[in-house]
């Protein structure tokens, strides 16, 4: 069971990912980034997991507004290297988990946009280093609630820009109290492989010990079942 995961672009933040995804019995992972130029690498992978991490370019949801903090910060590269890999994925029908900046990635594929900044006051629930926490409501009836299992979840936050208009074929499936879409999939998954984003970090949860809790360890273990399912579906 090979998954393919994309560089954070930070060794550090990298890690976590790894420890998270390792130590699963079975499963191999094989790092993918522009800067390695494997992207041959999903023609063998069972699964992709889209990391997190800089800022999507605004090129690849419909915007010229280049004027919030940090904007700078961009990575073309890796854009177009992991829009390639999601396609990939939906063409062989992989399982998919995004994480981060991964979610917002999945969104900007499939034709939605982002909120580029969520300002200040909404900044100082969602991001920051450490990372902050608080509680994401989820929608009953959608995959991340079969997955908890619960209405609520306690979860980390360290971003400064979220999901704004769901891509096509989307639904949210939770929200932070102020509004904050928090995780995206399927609106309809008939005929489709295993989707999931969420806009926190559950391989990096133990750092404010919740990584126990549902919206990291079932995440997990839900995504690696789904590979297993979709690996034996194709043999």
């Amino acid at each position: 069971m090979k998954i393919a995961l994309t560089h954070t672009g930070s060794s550090d933040k990298h890690s976590y990912y790894l420890d998270w995804l390792k130590g699963i019995e079975g499963v191999e992972l094989v790092v993918i980034s522009a800067r390695l130029n494997n992207l041959h690498e999903m023609d063998s992978s069972d699964a992709l997991v889209l990391s997190g991490g800089t800022d999507v370019h605004p090129n690849y949801y419909g915007s010229t507004k280049l004027d919030y903090p940090g904007y700078q910060k961009f990575d073309e590269k890796r854009d177009v290297f992991e829009i390639a890999a999601f396609n990939i994925a939906q063409q062989r029908q992989l399982p998919v988990l995004g994480i981060c900046r991964g979610s917002q990635l999945i969104n900007c594929i499939l034709g939605g946009d982002l909120r580029q900044d969520l300002g200040t006051e909404l900044n100082k629930i969602h991001e920051g280093t450490p990372d902050k926490q608080h509680p994401v409501q989820i929608e009953p009836g959608t995959l991340l609630h079969d997955i908890t299992g619960s209405d609520t979840a306690e979860i980390n936050s360290a971003h400064h820009q979220a999901i704004g208009r769901p891509g096509k074929g989307l639904k949210v499936n939770g929200h932070a109290k102020d509004g904050t879409i928090e995780g995206i999939e399927w609106a309809d998954s008939t005929g489709k492989p295993f989707l999931l984003g969420v806009q926190w970090h559950p391989e990096r949860m133990f750092k404010l010990k919740l990584q126990h809790t549902p919206a990291s360890q079932k995440i997990r273990e839900r995504f690696v079942e789904e590979i297993k399912k979709s690996k034996a579906g194709k043999q």
